[in-house]
C-alpha cells in the first residue's frame, strides 16, 4: 500500500545534512547526548521518544524507535504500555485545556 510517508525515507535522514552540515552537526551533537546513558537510561529515553513518536504521529520515528527498542531487548507489552501513556497524557492534556473555555463561558456570561 503506498502512503505519503514511505519507510525507505527513514534511510536517507542523514541526507537533511546535505544543504546544511552545520546545522546537521550541531543537531547530532546535541541529539546524540540526549539520547545516551544519563540520569535516565537509554532504553527509558527510548520509550519516551516511542510515546512522543505517536503523540506526534510521526510514523519514522515509530519505525526507528520501534527497531532501536527491539534491539535492546523491549518487549511489545512495554512498548504499548509507553504508547498508553502517552494516550493518556493527550487526552488529559485536551481536557485540561477545556478549562479555557469554561473560562471564556464564565466571563462571557456574566
Amino acid at each position: 500500500m503506498n502512503t505519503y510517508y514511505n519507510p525507505d525515507d527513514l534511510a536517507k535522514f542523514s541526507t537533511m545534512g546535505e544543504e546544511a552540515s552545520a546545522l546537521w552537526d550541531a543537531f547530532m551533537a546535541y541529539y546524540g547526548p540526549v539520547m545516551a546513558d544519563g540520569a535516565l537510561t537509554a532504553r527509558e529515553k527510548a520509550l519516551i521518544a516511542l510515546a512522543i513518536s505517536h503523540s506526534e504521529m510521526c510514523p519514522y520515528c515509530i519505525d526507528s524507535y520501534t527497531q532501536t527498542l527491539l534491539s535492546m531487548g523491549v518487549d511489545e507489552e512495554e512498548m504499548t504500555e509507553a504508547i498508553h501513556v502517552a494516550a493518556a497524557m493527550k487526552a488529559g492534556i485536551t481536557l485540561v485545556h477545556g478549562v479555557q473555555m469554561k473560562n471564556v463561558v464564565d466571563k462571557l456570561e456574566q
